[in-house]
């Protein structure tokens, strides 16, 4: 089973609780990361750290999604993280190419940037892809290049 592991600042937890319901109505295993509500004043890198320790300690089995005003925050401290690649996605061509072209593991979206119902199809086409072996991956594979050479 599928597990993803999700979290949100408090921007963003109305976002997060329907991609919660929607992932879990789907027999996705769902980890929550925070924040619980609007009130709960958890900055982005905070949440996000916590989302990306997860996977790590997973040894990179489980995906995350995460979730701020706009998503850029959440990415930016995503990809601090060796090994995690995150993209920000609000459209499906964009959550298909960051799995089969870059094969991300975290998905981050922008609560005030896009409605719910487009945020469950961009999170249905992400969970649904699996990156395969194929002409993208000698570019991933420089990626994880340059990520050993500087992150350390």
């Amino acid at each position: 089973m599928q597990t993803i592991v999700i979290g949100c600042d408090n921007a963003a937890v109305p976002m997060k609780v329907m991609l919660v319901k929607f992932l879990e109505s789907k027999g996705i295993a769902v980890e929550d990361m925070g924040c619980a509500d609007a009130n709960d004043p958890s900055n982005y890198p905070t949440i996000a750290q916590k989302v990306c320790e997860n996977i790590i300690a997973s040894g990179y089995k489980k995906r995350g999604v995460l979730v701020c005003g706009t998503g850029i925050g959440m990415s930016i401290t995503a990809n601090k993280f060796k090994g995690i690649r995150a993209a920000v996605c609000h459209d499906n061509f964009s959550a298909e190419r960051s799995i089969l072209s870059n094969n991300a593991n975290v998905l981050c979206m922008g609560e005030r940037v896009i409605g719910h119902e487009l945020a469950k199809k961009i999170a249905g086409e992400w969970i649904s892809l699996e990156f395969k072996d194929g002409p993208s991956s000698p570019k991933v594979q420089e990626i994880i290049d340059i990520e050993s050479q500087k992150m350390k």
